[in-house]
């Protein structure tokens, strides 16, 4: 194979028909580290919405057991992208993903903005540092993947195409990004969580991280920005590694969020239809108790 083979063959496919295929070559075998890296940042920039920030704050999931939330999370959407809006596993991921967000009381707005972050983001981070940027032709496929899952997770008024999810996203963060503790106390959690990951390592990466965020999230975490010599390093860095991969050979296999070295808390294995949380009841704004981590209390 040769390094644009993969774009030949998503040229020959249907974005709006062929959606599910596109997506899967863009995300395990283009750009798998990639897009890895964006959705983690997607994620991440919910919780500077207050309402998003504090549930999560509350529910004390992405601070009291931050890497299992953060597996869950990952190994859930996967699940959909391997198997499929039609595969077994991919039905019971998105029942799991609903049987959670159903517990709590979450705004079809809000969750609607956490899907534009799914389309938008990476596309953006591509575009920064990628090894190529998407086609139009994949930003309608990725739009339309997204579209589906919305779908499937019950949120209306769904963006149709990348424009609209774009405008859609940075409408909603200029609307609602804003101060919060509970917010805060959670991205602190996952920055420390990403940057434990490399042990010695973690003021460093840390730092780097801290680099990649714009301006608008270090206000809204009410955080120093980065010098701007640790900005340029970083961000350097990342075009530099771009520039690399660009001259290797093409991904032959497919590479799931499930192979990433961060996935941690399952190293015998898991059952798609056990991961998350099994909360007993709904409450709003807060974790209902008790929490039984099993498929029995759902």
């Amino acid at each position: 194979m040769r390094r644009y083979d993969w774009l030949r063959e998503i040229r020959r496919l249907d974005p709006e028909r062929d959606f599910l295929r596109i997506y899967r070559i863009i995300a395990t075998h283009e750009f798998p580290w990639d897009i890895t890296r964006a959705l983690e940042l997607a994620l991440y920039r919910t919780y500077a919405v207050p309402s998003i920030g504090r549930l999560l704050a509350e529910t004390a999931e992405l601070t009291g057991r931050t890497q299992k939330r953060y597996d869950d999370t990952a190994l859930l959407l996967d699940a959909v992208v391997e198997h499929g809006f039609d595969g077994e596993d991919g039905r019971t991921a998105i029942r799991r993903i609903n049987q959670m967000h159903r517990s709590y009381d979450i705004s079809n707005e809000d969750m609607r903005y956490v899907l534009c972050t799914f389309v938008v983001v990476p596309k953006r981070w591509l575009d920064a540092y990628g090894w190529r940027r998407l086609t139009a032709q994949e930003q309608q496929a990725v739009a339309v993947y997204y579209r589906t899952l919305g779908r499937h997770m019950g949120i209306t008024e769904l963006p149709q195409t990348y424009e609209d999810f774009e405008r859609c996203l940075d409408a909603y963060e200029e609307a609602h990004f804003g101060w919060d503790e509970g917010a805060r106390r959670v991205s602190d959690a996952t920055l420390d969580l990403m940057a434990g990951w490399y042990g010695p390592l973690a003021p460093v990466v840390r730092g780097a991280s801290m680099a990649l965020l714009d301006d608008s999230l270090l206000a809204a975490f009410r955080y120093e920005r980065p010098r701007p010599v640790v900005r340029k390093t970083v961000r350097t860095a990342l075009k530099l590694r771009a520039r690399a991969v660009r001259l290797l050979p093409p991904r032959r296999t497919p590479h799931y969020a499930r192979q990433n070295p961060e996935i941690k808390g399952y190293p015998n294995g898991f059952k798609v239809a056990e991961l998350g949380t099994f909360p007993t009841a709904r409450r709003t704004g807060s974790c209902p108790v008790p929490h039984v981590e099993g498929p029995s209390a759902s």
